[in-house]
């Protein structure tokens, strides 16, 4: 277990968190959850969690359905809106095909390829939110 993982199980401990939600989109970008709790966290480390990719848009065809969620310990969040104890977290996730290579379909995949040719190509690439609102 490294050390990021090691701080998230810590952090769920001395929180209190009773749920975390492992997050990923779809190829069309529409956010999809999966809420474990704390102690399946570092089997899910491991292992990943298994779900039907068939029915995400995008992922699978029904004969090629079994895929895996793989939380990315580096984007552990206690949500800010459910603070108080007991809280929930979040961690967003690799999807991988069911003998650990990445799904083709993954958003961060996709983008982690790009990344990569582009810094072949010797580009960086640099990011940021813009937080847009409107009062109406």
């Amino acid at each position: 277990m490294n050390k990021q993982q090691e701080f998230v199980l810590r952090t769920l401990e001395e929180r209190d968190i009773r749920f975390v939600r492992l997050w990923f989109t779809d190829v069309l970008g529409f956010l999809k959850s999966v809420a474990v709790a704390p102690a399946e966290l570092e089997q899910a480390f491991d292992e990943g969690i298994g779900f039907d990719g068939s029915a995400i848009e995008g992922f699978a065809r029904v004969y090629e359905s079994d895929m895996i969620a793989k939380p990315d310990p580096a984007t552990f969040q206690v949500l800010p809106w459910r603070a108080e104890a007991p809280g929930t977290a979040r961690m967003f996730c690799d999807i991988l095909m069911p003998d650990g290579s990445p799904s083709f379909a993954d958003p961060r995949y996709v983008l982690k390829r790009a990344l990569a040719k582009a810094s072949d190509l010797g580009f960086t690439f640099y990011t940021h939110p813009e937080i847009e609102f409107f009062l109406l």
